[in-house]
């Protein structure tokens, strides 16, 4: 499932004094079983440019399409597509209401008109994916469930609705680095066991470099920047004028660059580095330990 925005531009409260631009003639197109990482300084229009993905938000301008759908057309079916282009948003735990973990996972897909027996096996496959046995947890209240629980929950509730598309905003915000690392192993599992799209909206450039296969960088409400994450944080001056790092370990490498040592630049993980430098160190080319 393919989405593609055309033109787009979006203002809050347009035609008022307050009017504030966030969009700006955006254009771009998502693949069936991209994963895309999206980036930007606070206020770069990221989360409304997600918003207009399954039709929560409206251009004042230009067209979206999820497969070909029109979405600013009056007569679009918005329900539809919303099952299929799941969003989970900053702190999803804020939209937990259910009862018991079991009514509210299930929530979606009993309104949707299936069995009883469905939905049961719908809420047990969505939290076996994100890791919480369904026999264990399905009776409990998820809000006394703690934190990074209440997160998983939260996303399960999203992914029994079977998506074709996820779309996270800042899904492991406020959770420790443990929580995070799960969080982020289950998303990449996903992605890689069920072909889904996922567009994930993040501040960790850590995270993005070793996740995503094409990253974006929104700066005001504009396409700043898309490519690889190789492609761009290459760009090092250009994302540190927005206000944006790269990887820690990338600017190392750059540092080193700029002191004299023959090395690769396109590096964005600490295993890369590693090899990196062994193969400095190898081929006898740092200077000083030259024989």
């Amino acid at each position: 499932m393919s989405i593609r925005l055309e033109n787009v531009s979006f203002s809050y409260l347009e035609d008022t004094p307050m009017s504030q631009a966030a969009l700006r003639n955006v254009s771009l197109e998502i693949e069936e079983g991209e994963f895309v990482g999206l980036i930007g300084p606070t206020g770069s229009g990221k989360s409304t440019l997600i918003q207009h993905f399954n039709g929560l938000l409206k251009p004042n301008s230009g067209k979206v399409y999820v497969d070909g759908v029109d979405l600013t057309l009056k007569d679009t079916q918005l329900r539809l597509i919303r099952q299929k282009v799941g969003m989970v948003f900053q702190y999803p735990e804020h939209q937990l209401f259910g009862e018991t973990v079991l009514e509210d996972v299930g929530f979606g897909p009993r309104n949707g008109g299936l069995s009883e027996e469905a939905v049961v096996q719908r809420v047990r496959e969505a939290l076996a994916y994100v890791g919480l046995e369904y026999e264990t947890i399905r009776d409990q209240s998820p809000f006394e469930l703690s934190g990074g629980q209440k997160r998983r929950v939260a996303i399960a509730g999203v992914l029994a609705m079977q998506p074709s598309v996820l779309i996270l905003d800042e899904p492991t915000a406020g959770l420790d680095p443990e929580g995070r690392e799960e969080i982020l192993g289950e998303i990449r599992q996903l992605h890689e066991e069920r072909g889904i799209t996922v567009v994930l909206v993040t501040h960790s450039m850590e995270d993005v470099a070793r996740l995503v296969d094409r990253l974006i960088v929104m700066e005001r409400g504009s396409i700043a920047l898309d490519g690889t994450p190789v492609e761009v944080f290459g760009q090092v001056a250009r994302l540190k004028k927005m206000g944006l790092g790269v990887p820690e370990i990338t600017e190392l490498m750059h540092e080193l660059k700029a002191r004299g040592l023959d090395v690769n630049t396109d590096i964005l993980t600490v295993a890369k580095a590693e090899e990196e430098i062994i193969r400095l160190i190898e081929s006898r080319k740092v200077m000083g330990w030259q024989k």
